[in-house]
């Protein structure tokens, strides 16, 4: 019994709105209206709103390719900024690779400077102490002859008795004395 009666309430519902408009369907005022409202609203926009608009966005393009075109140029000049700053560094390095070489010659230079003159002040001490030596060694030399001299004529006056004060007599005896000494000397060697 349900089903029937909802059978014929459905029956019913459906009679009801065949008989009335549909509410989808506009009537047509609604329409003549809406076209004109429309017409106009269009018109308004395409001649105060629509200008506005292209002029807008004509200026953003404007505006967004003097930004690309800026934005080149400086990236161009960055560019070249760093190429000419690449080149200076490189040429900071080769001019201090250059110092630091002609620095290690310069030094190289005074080393071997300093070592000559080092070598000849040697050689020079050297050769004066070779004199010194050769002076000292003559003075002692001839000190020693003089004191052996006198000395061998003490002795043999002792020894002979007799008086060799006389001095050519003196000098004989030491240099024959001086010459048996050196002779000896020679041999031992």
């Amino acid at each position: 019994m349900a089903a029937p009666l909802a059978l014929r309430a459905l029956q019913a519902v459906a009679e009801g709105v065949e008989k009335q408009p549909s509410p989808l369907a506009p009537k047509p005022a609604e329409i003549i209206v809406g076209v004109v409202a429309f017409a106009l609203l269009f018109f308004f926009m395409r001649a105060k709103v629509w200008p506005n608009f292209e002029k807008a966005f004509r200026d953003r393009a404007e505006a967004i390719e003097g930004g690309i075109s800026k934005a080149e140029k400086a990236q161009a000049e960055a560019a070249a900024l760093k190429a000419d700053f690449e080149r200076q560094l490189a040429q900071s390095r080769s001019d201090a690779a250059q110092q630091r070489e002609a620095a290690r010659a310069e030094g190289q230079q005074i080393v071997e400077e300093m070592r000559a003159k080092a070598q000849a002040e040697a050689e020079r001490i050297v050769t004066a102490a070779h004199e010194q030596i050769a002076s000292d060694r003559a003075a002692a030399a001839a000190s020693l002859r003089s004191e052996i001299g006198t000395l061998a004529v003490q002795l043999a006056s002792r020894i002979v008795g007799e008086s060799l004060e006389d001095q050519a007599r003196q000098s004989r005896v030491v240099d024959r004395f001086l010459e048996e000494i050196d002779a000896t000397a020679g041999q031992a060697r």
